[in-house]
């Protein structure tokens, strides 16, 4: 069984039931120092004898308890009963993201793989019922996200993609193509989609032809560069801090995205390349392309029936504040005899 909160925002008002209390204990003690100004106890007792200690404790208790309960019915409860697989409709997208050093090159805002970040969630949060995975490579490839339906979660994942957590530096955009292949389920026919973003340095010649084996098996394959032609350094931080720049025999390495062989990639894979550098493009490219193409039918599973548990401590909630309405400040006949506060001494 599984629970979920519609609305957990409204956690933060159980933050009053404290001022609550020490707003009672304030006015509690105003009228017991004003009293003693108008006459003494023994007078006191005299004038209103049915005046009870315990039953204004009571009535704030019960009120306590009424508000928290409408707490909780604001927050919406939901307990969901099973697990029940359903059928969606879409496509299979898989990202593949250089996250090599020179994709830390800063001459896009905020830099190349921050902007590559940027393209893919909001690709994202184009998709409907689209599956997606992300792989990530350098020097080798790794799967990030298996593909998945939680679009949430590969946008949580998408954000800790970095040069670490790779164990080598280089470009292995070829274990990333044959990596790609495992994503997808053949079975269950669906569009498959690839889309490559990089900058395009140090990719090799025979990318070519792994990017034509893969669209051969139906993988339709399209390439976004980020950065440009003139380049930039690449930054070397500590802790966040600009400690230098990457140098080679001295000299500050310049990094230039090379959109002539991502074009190659593309092409040899019947795709299309993609200009990165303005988010917007590729992201309303790839979106139409998306929504062209024709979607197949495959099973999820997930919680279902999730139910509205609510009422029940909406019911509670005003039936102690109903309570607290109607107890009366007075004693009662069994509550002289108890006298838990000692109210008769």
């Amino acid at each position: 069984m599984l629970y979920r909160l519609e609305e957990p925002i409204y956690l933060y008002l159980f933050t009053i039931i404290p001022a609550i209390i020490v707003i009672f204990l304030l006015v509690f003690w105003w009228k017991k120092r004003t009293q003693k100004k108008f006459a003494s106890n023994a007078l006191l007792s005299k004038l209103a004898p049915n005046v009870s200690v315990f039953k204004s404790v009571l009535k704030l208790f019960f009120f306590i308890i009424g508000i928290s309960f409408l707490i909780i019915a604001m927050v919406n409860p939901k307990m969901g009963t099973k697990l029940k697989t359903i059928k969606r409709e879409g496509v299979d997208v898989v990202f593949a993201l250089d996250v090599s050093k020179s994709m830390l090159a800063e001459d896009i805002a905020p830099n190349r793989l921050e902007k590559s970040k940027q393209i893919i969630s909001k690709i994202i949060d184009k998709l409907g019922s689209d599956r997606v995975g992300i792989i990530i490579y350098a020097g080798n490839a790794y799967p990030l996200l298996p593909i998945t339906t939680d679009h949430a979660a590969a946008k949580m994942f998408l954000q800790n993609a970095s040069p670490d957590l790779v164990s080598s530096q280089g470009t292995a955009i070829n274990d990333a193509l044959n990596l790609a292949k495992t994503y997808y389920n053949n079975e269950e026919q669906t569009n498959r989609f690839l889309i490559i973003i990089s900058d395009g340095e140090d990719h090799q010649e025979e990318t070519k032809q792994f990017a034509k084996n893969i669209s051969n098996d139906g993988i339709k394959v399209f390439t976004i560069g980020v950065g440009t032609e003139k380049g930039g350094p690449i930054p070397l931080k500590v802790n966040g801090s600009l400690i230098g720049y990457k140098k080679y025999k001295g000299e500050t390495v310049l990094t230039q995205r090379n959109p002539i062989l991502l074009k190659g990639i593309a092409e040899a894979a019947e795709g299309n390349y993609i200009d990165g550098n303005l988010t917007e493009k590729p992201v309303k490219a790839i979106e139409e392309i998306i929504t062209n193409a024709q979607k197949s039918e495959f099973e999820t599973k997930q919680f279902s029936d999730y139910k509205d548990q609510y009422q029940w401590f909406l019911g509670i909630g005003i039936f102690f504040l109903i309570l607290d309405i109607f107890l009366l400040d007075k004693k009662t006949k069994w509550l002289k005899k108890v006298d838990l506060f000692n109210e008769e001494k």
